[in-house]
């Protein structure tokens, strides 16, 4: 019987390694600094998806690098794929803004890490703005209110192109309340254009009165060439606390503090140029209190 026993035990090792390795090999997959063997990084589509894409890639070679782990880039379509990709635990870090941090952790556990230093401002905060036709005969957004005129946002979850431009557009007389996000009277009728550049090239057209959107975005394309140098003007402004790149807590301390530092030692001029900032600086949890507290006034916890 004891010779059974032991005949029994010996077979049943092997798949009980087998079992053990299934249900944990994600987690031993990792590196010296708990990184698992393929990073994914998400960025959100602040301008066109393809573009985004081929614009980070020295980023994710940097990265891959950095970590000393293979870095694959996830472009979402919009926004809220972003955030469904984090809760998935499809996406490991992930460049977002603050409403889209807010949303995420509404859903998952992320933590903010770094936040990049913005060449306009110099400090971890930069602008949203409304801007109007330069030849429009509006000078402030109490009088676009007024007039009735109408108005474009970015995405529906952009911190810039849609939550802070709500909070202006109610400061100067406006309605735009929490379940109607498609309506804010008196304005004559809203739009969401999907991102920046798209509402800088609604208000440019004539097909919006005004816009919301991030002035260093308009900056930008004025100095691409994509919108005519004074076309547009902007006519209000709010400082946002800055775009955080956030990781799923899952990861651990460790990858946290790994990936963190990868961003402060960033010190290559043509890489911080590409991602238009002059170096990166840590950001906690309670800095986007605020935000989030206006994302839940304004009812716009919720992705998608």
């Amino acid at each position: 019987m004891k010779l059974l026993r032991t005949l029994l035990a010996a077979l049943a090792a092997p798949a009980l390694a087998v079992t053990l390795s299934a249900c944990g090999g994600d987690a031993d997959a990792t590196n010296s600094e708990g990184l698992p063997e393929k990073l994914t990084v998400g960025v959100i589509p602040n301008v066109a998806p393809d573009t985004q894409n081929a614009k980070y890639e020295p980023l994710r070679a940097y990265l891959a690098g950095q970590l000393d782990t293979e870095v694959e880039l996830f472009v979402a379509t919009d926004y809220a794929g972003v955030v469904a990709a984090l809760a998935a635990g499809k996406v490991d870090v992930a460049y977002v803004g603050g409403l889209t941090y807010a949303q995420a952790r509404a859903q998952t556990e992320v933590e903010p890490l770094v936040t990049e230093v913005d060449k306009e401002t110099g400090t971890k905060e930069y602008l949203s703005g409304v801007v109007v036709r330069a030849d429009s005969g509006f000078e402030t957004l109490a009088e676009v209110v007024r007039a009735g005129g109408s108005f474009a946002f970015g995405d529906v979850s952009s911190t810039s192109g849609s939550l802070y431009p709500r909070l202006m557009l109610n400061a100067a007389g406006a309605e735009c309340s929490p379940g109607a996000m498609e309506s804010c009277p008196p304005l004559s009728g809203v739009s969401f254009t999907g991102g920046h550049d798209a509402t800088a090239q609604a208000v440019l057209n004539g097909s919006a009165d005004a816009g919301g959107l991030e002035v260093r975005i308009l900056h930008r394309l004025e100095r691409d060439g994509v919108v005519p140098e004074g076309e547009l003007k902007v006519i209000q402004t709010e400082n946002v606390m800055g775009y955080p790149w956030i990781m799923r807590s899952a990861l651990g301390e460790k990858a946290a503090e790994a990936v963190t530092e990868a961003f402060l030692e960033m010190d290559d001029p043509e890489l911080l140029d590409l991602m238009q900032t002059t170096g990166y600086q840590r950001v906690g949890a309670e800095e986007y209190e605020p935000l989030v507290r206006h994302a839940e006034d304004l009812g716009l916890l919720s992705a998608g």
